[in-house]
C-alpha cells in the first residue's frame, strides 16, 4: 500500500472528473474526516487516513482491502473505474440519466443503453461525457459514457445506443465468481493443522485422520508438474492416502489436474479390482444418476466388509468422486474450445466498447471473448454443482459451453432445464439459443429429450446403484451438493399444451422485463417452427406488435408515442389498431404504410375469423372503410388515386367502384372543411363515371333520395352533427342510379363550394344540400359574398367587382342536367339587388349602373329602393352617429348612388340630424351615449330637440341651427313643429335666466304666429296648436319676476291676450292689471331717468344671507294651461326639469320671520307680501295651485292631461 504517484493522480483526477467535474474537490477536501487515495495490488483505494493508519499494522500479502476501491490500473497504465465507485459518483454527479423500467435488466445484464429504453437525460449533456445511469425512481444502477449529445440524442433511432454501458450493479451478482479465492474446496477439505491432514466431506464428519509430512503436502499449484507429481506421490505407499489428497486437490490448470486424476485413479484400480472380483453384481447394465441408489439393492456381504475394511469404501467413495471430476474436466476443456459468446455478433464496432478512452490493444485483450477463454474459473465448475453451473452460464449469456454441459451431462441437467432456461437474460434473443430449447416429438405429441453423449459409455464398479447403495448404508456416502434442490425439477417430458404454455409464459416474461417486443416475437416463432400447437395466435400478436413498436411508430421524433405492452395490443379494437399504425402516416407515405402495416393485420383478421369457424370476406373492407372515413382528406385522396379504376385490380385499395362512390360522398360530405377544394377535387376526379346509369323509371327514386339526404344532413337536437359514417350507412343501400345523380350533385357543389371559397365566404359541402330548399339560407351567403364580410383581401378594381357579380350570377343558374347551383332559389335581380347592396365603392356602382355592358342592370326605382335599404341597414348597425367615418358614413354614402328625389333627400337630412345629435353628446342614461338605432326608433322626433336643448347648456343660444335640425329631422315646412321649437328655445332660456335670448325668441315666434293667422290655407287644427302654444310661452315670460323689463312684459302679456281663448282671458289680464299696477307705482316713485327699479322690486330683491323661496313656493302662483306641444320622452322631460330647476338658487328653508307688527299693520299686508310673492287675493291663489298640482310642468311638454 503506498501513496499515489503524480501521473497516477492525474490519471485517476481526470476519470473522476469526467464524471463528477468540479465536485472532485468534495473528495479531496471533505469537512468531516481527512480522506486519502492508497494504490494496493494495481487498486486505487480512497479511504480514511484514521483507517488507513490502522492498516498500517497489516502485512501486505495479508491485506484484502481498506476503504472504498474506486478502480485499478490495467497492465498498460490506464485507469479503469469499478462498480464499488457509484456511491461517490452518484453523490456528486454532473450529468445524469434515467432509464425506464423495461432497460433496467438489460443494463444490469452489461448491455448498452437504448434510445428506447431512455426515459430522462441532463440538458445540454454533451457527446463523450461520463454519466450516472439511474433507475425512474432515482436508484443509481451503473455509469456509462454518452454516444451522443442531448440535441442529437433526440434525433436517434429506438434501437441506437445512447449510452456505453462500463459498470453496472449486477457486476456483484455476475462476477462474484471473481470474488472467489483461487482454491475452493466443495467436495472435500484439507486442513493442515501441525502435520496431520483432516480428509471431511460436505456436511459430514471427518473421514480419516492422517499424520503426513508438511513439506510434501504444502506444495503450490505453481510448483506442481508431472515430476515433481510423481516424485512427491509416487514414493508414498498408502494408496487411500495419494488418492485423498488428489481428491482435495483442486487447481486451475487442466493439465497439471489432468495428471493428478491420472495418477489417483491408476492407484485406486488395484483394490477395486480386488473388490470387483470379490462381489459379483447383478446389475451392471444399470446406468443411473449418481447418488439415486436404490436402498433395496443393499447387498449384505459388501456392507458387513466395508464396515471391517472402511479404507477400501473410501477408495471406492474417493473413486467415483475422481471419476465424475475427470468427466467434468473433459467438459470443461471441451467448453474452452468453443465459441464463449456465441450470441455476440462479430466484429463488435470499437464505439460500443465500455471504454471509450481504453487503449484497443487492452480493449481486445480483456473483453473480446475469444475461443480458448474459459467461460468460469475450473476451480468453480468443480466445485459448485453441474445445475449451478449452468444456470451461472446461462446468466452470462455463454450458450456454447451451455450446450457442451447439456450434452454431456444430460442425465443430471435434464430434469432441471426449465429453472436453467429462466437463467438465461431476458433481452437475448432465443436464436443465440434455439439448441436447447425444449422441442415437440411430433410422433409421440410429448417433449423431445435429446440423447446423451457422455464420456464413458460404461460405469466404473464404484458407481454401481449396488455399490453407490452399499457404500450410503455403512456410512460412506457420496456428498450431494445441496444446491440443487433449489431449482424446481420437471423430470417428465412435458406435453404439447404444457411446452405451448411455457413458450407463451417465457414470451410475457420478455414483455414484461424489457418491452422488447421482437425477441419476444422470436421466442414464438421458435416455437411455432418446432410444431408447438397455440403460439401461432400469440407469434401473429407479436408480429403485428412488433411492426408497430419498431417499424410503424421508429421514424417518431421521440421514439414510440407510449410503451406498447400485449395486453394493451390485445384490449383495442380493430380500427383502433389500424389508426394506431397509421399515427405517423403522412399523406406521402400512406399508401406504402398501408401495404406495409394495414395489409397483414386484416389479413391475420381473415385468417383467425376462418380458424375460429366464422369466415367473413368482408372483414377487411369494413374495416379498411371505417378507417378511411375518420381519415384526412389529403390521405383520403391518396387512397383514391390508389384505387382508381383505371388501374389493375390486384393494385386498388378499395376494388369495388359503387364502394368508392359511397365512401367519397360520405367523406365529402361528411368534411367540415372550408378550404381543401383542391383536396376535394382530387378525390372527385379519381371516382367512376357510369353512362346511362339512370333511367325514366328511377327519377322519380333519385329525386326522393336527394330531397331525404338534405333532411338527413340537416342538425337535430338528437343528432347535432352528421358523421361520415353516418352518411355512409345512409349512401350503402343506394342503387346505382341514385348514386349516379349524387355523383352530379357532388360536382356542381364542389364547383360552388369553390366560387364561395375564391369569394371569402366558405361553405362545408353539407349546407349544399341543407340549402337546396331553403331560401333565406341562400340568400344570407349571397349578403355574405357580396358585402365581402370577413373577407381577406379587398376589391380595388372595377373589374374584380364585375367578376364577383359574374359568379353570383353563375351560382343562381341551373346546369344543363337540370341541376342549380348554390343560389339557384334566388332570382337574377335579387341577386343584382343583393350585389349592388353589398357594393361599398360608389365609383364602381356608378360605374356599372351606367355601363350599357354591364350586368347590373337595375331601373331606377329600384336601385334607390336598394340604396335605402343598404343604407337604413348601415345606419341600424353603426355603433356613432358620425357620417364622417365608420358604418355611418357607408349609410350616408350609399345614398349617393341613386338619383335624387324626395326620399333620398330626407334620408340624407335625416342622417346630418343623426349626427348632429350626437355632437351635442345625448345620452340615454349616464354614460351610455345616444344610440342611431334609439334615434330612428323615436316615435316623437321633436322630443330628441328637447333631449338636445337638456344634454347642453348652451344649445338654446344656436336658434338657427336647432331650426335647422327640426328641418331635417323631417318637420321641414312645417310651421306648427317650427312654432313648438322656438317655444323648447324660450323656455330653455328662460330656465337659464337669459331674458333677451327668451324675448327674442319669442318675438320670433309670435311673428310666425302672426303670419300663420293671414295664410289662408292653414289647418284650423294646427293653427290652434300653434296660438295655443304662442300665448301659453308669451305668458310665462311675461309674467316673470325676475324679468326687469316691463314693458317688454306687457308687450307679452299684450300678444298672450291676442291669441289665448277666451276662457283664459280672466287669468291673463290679471296678471296684465298687476304688472300694469307696478309699472305705475314705478313710474311715480322713479326720480330721473336711471331710476328703473320700483319699491316692489326692490323688496323682491335677494339680500345676503336671506333665505330663497323653493321651487314649490315659485310655482305656486303659476298657472299652467294645456299646451299642444307633443313631447313623449318622459325621461327627457324629468331630465329637463331637473336641470332647469338646478339653475335657480331656491332655498330649501323656510322665510325668515318677519319683525313683529301691530295689529294695524298686520292687517294690512298680506302672506303673500311676507315671503315676495304677487299680490294676489285668496280665492285665486287656492285656484292656481289647484291647477298647478294637477297638471305640473304639462304646459312645457305638451301633454294633454
Amino acid at each position: 500500500m503506498r501513496p499515489l504517484t503524480e501521473d497516477e493522480s492525474k490519471a485517476v483526477f481526470e476519470k473522476l472528473a469526467n464524471y463528477i467535474g468540479k465536485n472532485l474537490v468534495h473528495l479531496v477536501d471533505r469537512q468531516d474526516e481527512a480522506h486519502c487515495f492508497r494504490l494496493h495490488k494495481g487498486r486505487v483505494y480512497y479511504v480514511s487516513e484514521a483507517s488507513m493508519r490502522l492498516s498500517i499494522s497489516v502485512a501486505r500479502p495479508n491485506l484484502v482491502s481498506l476503504g472504498t476501491c474506486l478502480g485499478k490500473f490495467s497492465k498498460s497504465g490506464k485507469f479503469k473505474l469499478h462498480i464499488t465507485s457509484l456511491d461517490y459518483l452518484a453523490q456528486y454527479a454532473k450529468y445524469k440519466v434515467w432509464i425506464k423500467p423495461n432497460g433496467e435488466m438489460p443494463f444490469l445484464y452489461g448491455n448498452h443503453v437504448l434510445k428506447a429504453h431512455l426515459g430522462r437525460i441532463t440538458e445540454d449533456t454533451p457527446e463523450h461525457q461520463g454519466v450516472v445511469v439511474y433507475s425512474m425512481n432515482d436508484v443509481p444502477l451503473g455509469f456509462g459514457v454518452t454516444s451522443r449529445s442531448t440535441v442529437d440524442t433526440r434525433k436517434l433511432d429506438p434501437t441506437a445506443i445512447v449510452v456505453f454501458h462500463q459498470a453496472d450493479v449486477g457486476e456483484y451478482l455476475r462476477d462474484e465468481v471473481k470474488q472467489l479465492p483461487a482454491k475452493s474446496f466443495s467436495s472435500t477439505e484439507l486442513l493442515f493443522l501441525s502435520g496431520y491432514i483432516i480428509l471431511t466431506t460436505e456436511g459430514m464428519p471427518p473421514l480419516r485422520l492422517l499424520q503426513v509430512e508438511p513439506a510434501s503436502a504444502n506444495l503450490s499449484d505453481d510448483e506442481l508438474d508431472t515430476s515433481t507429481i510423481n516424485e512427491t506421490l509416487g514414493v508414498i505407499t498408502d494408496n487411500l492416502w495419494v488418492v485423498a489428497a488428489v481428491a482435495d486437490r483442486v487447481i486451475d490448470d487442466p493439465g497439471r489436474l489432468y495428471d493428478l486424476l491420472e495418477l489417483a485413479l491408476k492407484r485406486s484400480e488395484g483394490p477395486v479390482e480386488r473388490l470387483r472380483n470379490s462381489f459379483v453384481l447383478q446389475d451392471t447394465q444399470e446406468i443411473p444418476a449418481i447418488g439415486a441408489q436404490d436402498p433395496s439393492s443393499v447387498d449384505e456381504d459388501m456392507v458387513s466388509y466395508f464396515h471391517e475394511k472402511p479404507s477400501d469404501a473410501q477408495i471406492c467413495l474417493l473413486r467415483s468422486i475422481l471419476l465424475d471430476r475427470k468427466d467434468r474436466l473433459d467438459t470443461f476443456l471441451e467448453m474452452c474450445t468453443t465459441d464463449v459468446g456465441m450470441h455476440g455478433e462479430p466484429g463488435t464496432p470499437p464505439e460500443w466498447e465500455d471504454d471509450p478512452w481504453v487503449d484497443a490493444a487492452d480493449t481486445r485483450a480483456d473483453q473480446q471473448p475469444v475461443a480458448g477463454t474459459p467461460p468460469l474459473p475450473l476451480s468453480t465448475f468443480l466445485s459448485k454443482s453441474l445445475v449451478d453451473s449452468a444456470c451461472l452460464l446461462a446468466a452470462k449469456e455463454s450458450f456454447g459451453p451451455l450446450q457442451v454441459l447439456f450434452k454431456r451431462h444430460g442425465n443430471s441437467l435434464w430434469r432441471f432445464r426449465l429453472s436453467i432456461l429462466a437463467c438465461i437474460p431476458a433481452h437475448v434473443s432465443p436464436s443465440y439459443y434455439h439448441e436447447i430449447l425444449p422441442k415437440l416429438d411430433l410422433s409421440r405429441d410429448v417433449e423431445y429429450e435429446p440423447p446423451v453423449q457422455a464420456w464413458r459409455p460404461e460405469l466404473d464398479w464404484t458407481e454401481y446403484p449396488r455399490v453407490q447403495a452399499t457404500l450410503t448404508i455403512s456410512g460412506h456416502a457420496v456428498p450431494q451438493r445441496p444446491s440443487s434442490s433449489d431449482f424446481d425439477e420437471a423430470p417428465r417430458p412435458m406435453s404439447s399444451q404444457e411446452l405451448a404454455a411455457w413458450y407463451r409464459q417465457r414470451a410475457y416474461t420478455i414483455l414484461n422485463l424489457t418491452g422488447m417486443v421482437d425477441v419476444a416475437f422470436s421466442m414464438t416463432q421458435h416455437g411455432a417452427s418446432q410444431g408447438i400447437p397455440g403460439v401461432d395466435e400469440l407469434g401473429e400478436d407479436l408480429s403485428l406488435l412488433s411492426r408497430l413498436v419498431y417499424d410503424a411508430q421508429a421514424a417518431a421524433e421521440d421514439g414510440p408515442e407510449e410503451d406498447w405492452t400485449l395486453e394493451q395490443w390485445k384490449s383495442m379494437d380493430s380500427l383502433a389498431v389500424v389508426r394506431a399504425l397509421l399515427t405517423l402516416s403522412t399523406p406521402e407515405t400512406i399508401i406504402a404504410d398501408i401495404r406495409k402495416f394495414v395489409s397483414p393485420y386484416l389479413f391475420v383478421l381473415e385468417s383467425r375469423a376462418e380458424r375460429a369457424g366464422n369466415p367473413n370476406p368482408n372483414i377487411s373492407s369494413q374495416l379498411f372503410n371505417d378507417f378511411v372515413l375518420r381519415a384526412p382528406l389529403e390521405m383520403v385522396a391518396r387512397i383514391f388515386e390508389e384505387s382508381k379504376p383505371t388501374l389493375p385490380a390486384s393494385r386498388r385499395l378499395v376494388t369495388e367502384d359503387e364502394d368508392m362512390a359511397r365512401l367519397a360522398l360520405a367523406c365529402l360530405y361528411g368534411s367540415d372543411s372550408l378550404d381543401q377544394w383542391h383536396t376535394m377535387s382530387q378525390i372527385f376526379e379519381c371516382l367512376p363515371a357510369w353512362n346511362g346509369a339512370s333511367d325514366e323509371d328511377s327519377e322519380d327514386a333519385v329525386r326522393m333520395t336527394i330531397a331525404s339526404l338534405g333532411a338527413f344532413v340537416t342538425p337535430t337536437t338528437a343528432t347535432p352533427k352528421c358523421t361520415p359514417s353516418d352518411l355512409f350507412l345512409f349512401f350503402r343501400p343506394l342503387p346505382l342510379p341514385s348514386l349516379s345523380h349524387a355523383l352530379d350533385i357532388l360536382d356542381v357543389h364542389l364547383e360552388s363550394g369553390e366560387i364561395l371559397s375564391r369569394w371569402d365566404a366558405p361553405a362545408p359541402l353539407c349546407w349544399f344540400l341543407q340549402s337546396a330548399n331553403d331560401k333565406s339560407s341562400q340568400r344570407a351567403r349571397a349578403v355574405r359574398m357580396a358585402r365581402r364580410l370577413g373577407a381577406n383581401r379587398a376589391l380595388h378594381s372595377q373589374d374584380d367587382w364585375e367578376w364577383l357579380l359574374e359568379d353570383m350570377l353563375k351560382l343562381s343558374r341551373t346546369n344543363d342536367n337540370g341541376l342549380r347551383s348554390a343560389f339557384g332559389l334566388l332570382s337574377q335581380a335579387e341577386i343584382l339587388s343583393i350585389f349592388l347592396s353589398g357594393l361599398l365603392k360608389l365609383d364602381v356602382a356608378k360605374s356599372l349602373l351606367r355601363s350599357k355592358k354591364s350586368a347590373l342592370s337595375l331601373n331606377d326605382q329600384a336601385v334607390e329602393e336598394i340604396c335605402l335599404t343598404s343604407s337604413r341597414e348601415f345606419y341600424d348597425n353603426a355603433s356613432s352617429g358620425n357620417y364622417n367615418f365608420g358604418d355611418m358614413k357607408l349609410a350616408y354614402d350609399c345614398l349617393s348612388i341613386p338619383l335624387r328625389s324626395e326620399t333620398i333627400i330626407l334620408e340624407q337630412e335625416f342622417i346630418e340630424a343623426t349626427s348632429r345629435i350626437t355632437s351635442f353628446n345625448v345620452e340615454t342614461r349616464p354614460g351610455v351615449p345616444l344610440s342611431p338605432i334609439e334615434i330612428r326608433l323615436t316615435k316623437d322626433r321633436l322630443s330628441l330637440v328637447s333631449r338636445v336643448l337638456s344634454s347642453n347648456n348652451d344649445a338654446y343660444k344656436y336658434k338657427e341651427v336647432i331650426l335647422d335640425l327640426v328641418d331635417k329631422l323631417g318637420f321641414r315646412g312645417d310651421t306648427v313643429a317650427r312654432v313648438k321649437a322656438l317655444a323648447m328655445i324660450a323656455d330653455t332660456a328662460l330656465q337659464a335666466e337669459d331674458f333677451a335670448r327668451a324675448f327674442e325668441t319669442s318675438e320670433t315666434m309670435i311673428n310666425t304666429v302672426s303670419q300663420l293667422c293671414s295664410s289662408p290655407d292653414i289647418p284650423q287644427a294646427q293653427l290652434h296648436d300653434a296660438k295655443e302654444v304662442c300665448w301659453v310661452s308669451c305668458f310665462q315670460l311675461g309674467r316673470q319676476t325676475e324679468f326687469p323689463d316691463v314693458s317688454k312684459k306687457l308687450r307679452l302679456l299684450g300678444h298672450a291676450l291676442e291669441f289665448c281663448p277666451a276662457d283664459r282671458l280672466p287669468e291673463i289680464l290679471t296678471a296684465w292689471r298687476r304688472l300694469e299696477k307696478e309699472d305705475i307705482n314705478q313710474r311715480m316713485e322713479g326720480e330721473g331717468a336711471g331710476l328703473t327699479a320700483t319699491s316692489t322690486q326692490h323688496r323682491r330683491t335677494r339680500q345676503p344671507g336671506a333665505p330663497v323661496p323653493s321651487l314649490a313656493s315659485r310655482l305656486q302662483n303659476i298657472h299652467l294651461p294645456a299646451s299642444p306641444l307633443v313631447m313623449a320622452d318622459g325621461a327627457a322631460i324629468a331630465d329637463t326639469f331637473s336641470r332647469v330647476a338646478s339653475r335657480f338658487p331656491f332655498s330649501k328653508s323656510r322665510p325668515q320671520a318677519r319683525p313683529v307688527q301691530s295689529e294695524g299693520e298686520s292687517q294690512g299686508h298680506t302672506r303673500g307680501d311676507e315671503v315676495g310673492w304677487p299680490s294676489l287675493d285668496r280665492e285665486e291663489v287656492s285656484a292656481q295651485a289647484s291647477r298647478a298640482l294637477q297638471r305640473g310642468i304639462g304646459w312645457l311638454i305638451g301633454a294633454d292631461e
